[in-house]
């Protein structure tokens, strides 16, 4: 069996996800291949691997290391399982001109890899690197299962499902923890053993639909009533999803600060104030790069300390998905495929997060029926944006780009169309030979 992981100068993720495999039974064995284009970043990933490999008891793995796109094939060649993690463009340039060209325009944002202006263009610097690697996969291993982990996630994996032949699935961290981060921060802790939870809907913003206790009690009643008290006694992290339940019912997976700049509800030029009372933090993605790149030397004494090494399992769900491949054995997850029917009340063609069954046969998601109205009208505010960067993509029409970023909520919300426009050409200049070429 053979596992690829693209992108995997992103040490600490690739260490767990391998680490995961390398504790795992029925995938330590395997041979992995690790692919980058950064020859410094990969020998990293590559000389920790090989440290855990050696550590773990019953790790067999081998590991080679690919550079280049001149060896991306070979990379690929007979995979059974490739993950994605690359970002395309890094935090400088690419990441600084999807903020602060964007805030010339009095156009601010929290973490822009999802939606919004930033997410628009995160997707179209790495759609046509992904397509790459279909071809790739189509030629050299085509039955392999894609497991992506890269946002902005509903863009890319819908392009995959729809415009590949390459059997995909997105992959987020928000699904596995959003009950367990809802309940912890409403002091319900007594309530996490044996519950059982529902969640349905689009990438960072699938509902918490349903959430019940050991003994099948309803718990929102008593989750609707706390999020209302805390939002109105205190700050906290987390209050624009409290929001959401007060105003629309139900939680969803993502955190505050995603979700802050998914609607045209809370970062509001014209009411400054809302930025205090909710708590949001503007330009929060780009401090987090500058404290990770400032901590990376520090971090990499880390990766090679005994401690680091001994790797536990962890909750991500990729060495699950293989080893319920592998072992014919069921295991449910939070998978993003192509709607087709699954959401009733959401476009066919829109990228939907739903529950999935993992078996000897593949991934096969599950039909939810139809979302509760003003959900169903939350997500499609966010699908009409994905779609049409996805047609921008395919077609390199630079209309689709405007009306991308026209339909968004939060740009639509404070810019003109002219301004729009004018953002957005500018925003195509700044990224240079990142992105293709349009018409």
């Amino acid at each position: 069996m053979k596992i690829t992981f693209m992108g995997a100068g992103s040490t600490v993720f690739a260490k767990n996800v391998l680490g995961d495999v390398m504790r795992t039974p029925s995938l330590c064995q395997a041979d992995i291949a690790l692919y980058d284009i950064d020859a410094v970043r990969l020998e990293e990933s590559r000389a920790l691997l090989e440290a855990i490999n050696e550590t773990v008891n019953g790790s067999k793995a081998k590991i080679t290391a690919y550079c280049g796109v001149e060896n991306r094939k070979a990379a690929l060649k007979n995979a059974n399982f490739v993950v994605n993690a690359i970002q395309v463009g890094g935090y400088e340039p690419c990441t600084v001109i999807d903020f602060e060209i964007p805030k010339k325009y009095g156009l601010r944002q929290t973490i822009a890899d999802t939606l919004g202006i930033g997410g628009i263009m995160r997707a179209l610097r790495t759609i046509p690197v992904m397509e790459g690697f279909a071809r790739d996969m189509e030629e050299v291993c085509p039955d392999c299962i894609f497991l992506n982990y890269t946002n902005p996630m509903a863009m890319l994996t819908g392009f995959m499902t729809r415009y590949t032949g390459v059997n995909t699935v997105g992959l987020c961290h928000s699904v596995q923890v959003c009950s367990k981060h809802l309940l912890k921060k409403l002091d319900m802790e007594d309530k996490l053993e044996g519950r059982v939870d529902k969640i349905a809907g689009i990438n960072h913003m699938a509902w918490l639909l349903e959430i019940r206790d050991k003994d099948g009690n309803d718990l929102y009643p008593e989750i609707r009533r706390r999020a209302a008290e805390k939002n109105a006694k205190e700050k906290h992290s987390d209050m624009v999803r409290f929001e959401y339940i007060n105003r629309l019912g139900y939680y969803c997976t993502e955190s505050s600060e995603h979700n802050a700049e998914y609607n045209p509800f809370f970062i509001k030029s014209r009411y400054p104030e809302l930025i205090d009372r909710f708590n949001i933090p503007l330009d929060e993605y780009p401090r987090r790069c500058v404290n990770q790149i400032n901590g990376w030397k520090e971090q990499q004494k880390k990766l090679h300390d005994p401690e680091f090494l001994n790797h536990q399992r962890s909750h991500e769900y990729a060495s699950y998905i293989m080893e319920a491949v592998v072992t014919n054995t069921p295991y449910t997850i939070g998978g993003n495929v192509v709607n087709r029917g699954l959401i009733e009340n959401l476009d066919s063609e829109a990228c939907v997060e739903v529950p999935c069954l993992v078996d000897g046969k593949g991934i096969s998601p599950c039909r939810i029926g139809r979302l509760p109205v003003q959900l169903a009208a939350m997500n499609m505010s966010n699908i009409a944006p994905q779609l049409l960067t996805i047609e921008a993509a395919v077609t390199k029409k630079k209309d689709y780009i405007y009306q991308a970023a026209m339909m968004d909520p939060h740009t639509q919300s404070e810019l003109s169309i002219d301004d729009i426009v004018k953002m957005v050409d500018e925003l195509i200049e700044a990224h240079g030979s990142y992105l293709p070429k349009y018409n």
